[in-house]
Order: C-alpha cells, then structure tokens, then sequence
C-alpha cells in the first residue's frame, strides 16, 4: 500500500488565514488527476505546528473524504508530546486513514529509549499502521536504525520515512529491518538513491508542484524503466533544490502561487520569500514549464 509517490502536502489558508476548504479539494484533485500514488496531510510541509487541533482534524477529515478511497492517505500526527499525539492518531483512525506519519518528538530531545517508547506507547494504543518520520534537521533528534530496527517488531511500525540526508540511513534500515518495512524518500533529492538501494517511493514535496513527474519516476524505478526514472530525476533535480532553498514549505506555496493555484499565504512565523529567492524559483518554474 505504502509505495510510490505521497505528496506532502501544503495546507491552503484564505487571506484572513483562516482554512481555505475549497482549495485544499482542489490541490486534492490535482493531485489524484496528476498520478499520485498518495496523500500525506498534514506535516510539516502541511505546516503542522501552526495548526490548531480543530483546524488538523478537520484537514485529515476533508482529505479522507475527498479522496475517498482514490488513494491511501497517510496522515501527519506526530508532536513532542506523547499524549498529543496520541490523540491525533487517535482521529486518524476514527477518520478513516489509511496510516500515520510520526515526527521523532522536537526540542525535548528524547533518548534513543524514549523515542522507543513514544513509538511504542502510539502502536500499542491504535491500531493502524504507523510511518515513522526522521528528520533530525529540523527536529534536533535523530532516531537511529538500530532503534528503527527494534521498533519495526511491532506490527503496526511499518516504514520509515527517511530525510537525514544521509544516503547511507536507508541502507542501514533496509538491511536490518524486516522484507515488507517500507523505506519512503523524505528528501526529492534523494528519491532515487534511496530506490536503488530497496526504497519504496517518497514522500514528496516536489509532487506539490509537480505530481506526475515523480509519480513517473517511482513507477518506471518499479518497473525496471532505470534509464526513464533516472531522466526524471535529472529533470526534476532544479526543483528539488529550489523549493527548499528556503525553509519548507515557503518556496513550495509561492511555486503554488506562481502557477495560480494558491495565494501563496503563510503562517507565522514563516515570512514571504526574499525577492532575489523568488526570482530564482520564478526562473527555475519557468525553465520546468510549470508557468
């Protein structure tokens, strides 16, 4: 179920800030009529943080419902409190995703026995399939393989979504976690790197932008396609930097913007893009015809 490509998507807001419900059904259509293979709301791509609990359930519900079953949805509800997310992945449930997405805990900075625990607390509370999320850049804590390993015991840890940057990571967790533990890409730059050592796909924010592409790419890797899914890495490659050459997901709503599919609004404390970064994703979307 867990393979391909998932966008990590944005959430829309109005220009009061408010929760923009039709656009999020647009981005939601683009997505299913562009390839893909499913639909992650609600991390940080989807700006999390800046979200009220009112405000997360309701993106999680109104996804589940409009995509109706078109593709697995894989919902964001990790925090740095255990009972918070918790919580989340409880509604998760209720609403009808297909699993979770789950940060290690930020700024608290657990050890590697406490990120076990909060892993495990969440997998044995709700029964639902569980993708674990590290990302140690953003998070200052990195869950190491032998953890990932211990916790791919249970049978609702299932994957791993992988974004230390660290090409070496996935090779680890691959070859020591179980045939079926799913490896997901957290970085574009690295999906195919990450596929051609056992990978199952990514967890894209290039697909905000650009859905079919990496749909492609992931299924010409499965397919056997090496030369085709190595194009479309290459020609994917100036958006994959570019849209995270400020802090995610500013470029990746201002490239929404600039294709006239979003007012680009942000919350605090994420700022508009400096112009001269603007310029250079406005070149960049131009020379991948996106506008």
């Amino acid at each position: 179920m867990f393979e391909g490509s998932f966008v990590a998507l944005v959430t829309p807001f109005k220009d009061d800030e408010s929760l923009d419900e039709s656009k999020l059904k647009e981005l939601l259509e683009f997505q299913i009529e562009g390839g893909t293979d499913g639909i992650v709301p609600c991390g940080t791509t989807g700006e999390s943080p800046a979200l009220s609990d009112e405000e997360h359930n309701r993106v999680v519900d109104l996804t589940v419902q409009t995509v109706d079953g078109r593709a697995p949805v894989i919902a964001g509800t990790g925090s740095n409190s255990t009972t918070h997310t918790l919580h989340a992945t409880e509604h998760a449930k209720a609403a009808g995703a297909d699993g979770v997405l789950i940060v290690t805990p930020y700024y608290n900075k657990p050890t590697q026995n406490g990120l076990y625990a909060h892993y495990m607390k969440i997998a044995d509370s709700v029964d639902i399939p569980i993708i674990i999320y590290n990302v140690p850049g953003r998070c200052g804590t990195d869950i190491l393989s032998e953890t990932v390993a211990r916790l791919a015991e249970h049978p609702n840890i299932v994957g791993l979504k992988e974004a230390t940057g660290q090409l070496n990571r996935a090779s680890e967790v691959i070859s020591m976690c179980p045939d079926d533990f799913v490896v997901l890409s957290g970085d574009d730059v690295n999906t195919l790197p990450i596929l051609s050592v056992g990978g199952r796909g990514v967890i894209s924010v290039v697909a905000n932008v650009a859905p079919a592409p990496i749909a492609e790419m992931c299924s010409a890797f499965k397919a056997g396609n090496v030369d085709v899914a190595r194009k479309l890495h290459y020609e994917t490659m100036p958006l994959a930097v570019d849209l995270f050459i400020e802090t995610n997901p500013i470029p990746a709503k201002t490239a929404l913007m600039l294709m006239g599919k979003l007012n680009g609004k942000l919350r605090l404390p994420l700022a508009p893009m400096t112009p001269a970064n603007l310029e250079q994703l406005r070149r960049t979307m131009e020379h991948t015809n996106l506008i």
